[in-house]
């Protein structure tokens, strides 16, 4: 691929993950500001103009107005108040429709043009199917609060939050190969399959973040290191049968959250010990070590939160934490695939 295709499209995808990480920060603003229920309509086009006029604006309050969230919970809400939370929830919608066209109309200029190579261009097809599910997911989550709920299922938060991380990490890895000549790609081995394990729990953990946000289990709590007066608390089964504990108990969700956040700083310090111990090359370590200190750092970083009860500011900060330990993960396991071969593994690979 020339070098001006390649830097051309290395800014357009890292564009991109910009937008995708600033969407998953507003869509945090939004539900740390319970602002998710106040566009009770999906409108693809036309729901990307605000209300312009006082009567718009009522129209929309009126809307607002008809769902539990208002009669039970925010009844007597002024229309400045309702204006706050219609705005956090109309920029995460209009940070979605932007992505899409911030990616469809570079894709296909650079279709015509003849920047995409063929092995990548059914990977970016994908990408933008993969982003539309995630509007109709998105949608299909905030309808699960229109009619009997005053919130949002914390299930369909879950699957919503996870698509966002994994369309990120999509994003990332392509973003990452671009360049990369096919014979630096290495076969798995025991490095690659440790990494991917230690990407799955960091992925876990914040499936499990998501569970915490959408039952509101950080409200409640608030101490550290004991839970409810002790480390393993009682109540832990209280929901019947068993596994809807892990879902919808909140002392639960959050001691799950807890025990998670420990086994990813100790599984990424053990890594690092690991590599270390096996002298892998200097990239590999130095990734893996500053995994292990940003996980440490996030940890502490959830603790800080929890105590204050998540104000909205260390809560949006501790989830831009694990964004920014997802993505090292991922770049640490895409490393120990990809990572510059010594001379005589070269000739070797080349004799293959």
């Amino acid at each position: 691929m020339p070098e001006k295709h390649m830097r051309a499209l290395r800014i357009w995808l890292g564009s991109i993950v910009f937008l995708i990480i600033a969407m998953i920060l507003v869509g945090g603003a939004t539900r740390l500001t319970e602002s998710g229920l106040s566009i009770t309509e999906w409108q693809l086009v036309m729901g990307a103009v605000p209300p312009l006029s006082d009567a718009d604006w009522e129209k929309a309050f009126e809307a607002y107005k008809q769902i539990p969230q208002y009669t039970e919970i925010n009844r007597g809400m002024s229309l400045d108040a309702f204006k706050t939370i219609y705005w956090w929830e109309w920029t995460h919608r209009f940070l979605g429709r932007l992505i899409g066209v911030a990616f469809l109309v570079p894709f296909i200029a650079f279709w015509i043009a003849g920047y995409i190579p063929r092995v990548l261009l059914p990977r970016l097809i994908g990408l933008f199917v993969l982003g539309g599910l995630q509007g109709a997911i998105g949608w299909y989550m905030v309808k699960s609060g229109l009619a009997e709920r005053t919130s949002v299922s914390q299930y369909r938060l879950m699957v919503h939050f996870g698509l966002a991380i994994a369309i990120l990490g999509y994003t990332l890895w392509l973003l990452f190969d671009l360049g990369v000549r096919s014979h630096l790609r290495r076969n798995f081995g025991a490095v690659t399959w440790v990494a991917g394990l230690v990407l799955g729990l960091i992925f876990l953990q914040l499936l499990s973040g998501a569970l915490v946000a959408g039952l509101d289990a950080g409200h409640g709590y608030n101490s550290w290191p004991l839970i409810d007066g002790a480390f393993i608390p009682d109540g832990l089964d209280a929901a019947s049968p068993w596994y809807l504990n892990l879902f919808e108990n909140g002392l639960a969700v959050q001691f799950n959250h807890r025990m998670l956040g420990y086994a990813v700083v100790l599984a990424t310090l053990a890594q690092s010990i690991w590599l270390a111990v096996r002298r892998a090359s200097p990239p590999i370590i130095g990734t893996s070590l500053t995994l292990a200190v940003l996980s440490l750092l996030q940890a502490t970083l959830g603790v800080w939160t929890l105590l204050l009860v998540v104000p909205i500011e260390l809560g949006l900060a501790h989830q831009a934490g694990a964004i920014l330990v997802f993505a090292t993960a991922l770049y640490h396991l895409w490393l120990t695939r990809h990572v510059p071969m010594g001379a005589s593994e070269a000739h070797t690979a080349a004799r293959a």
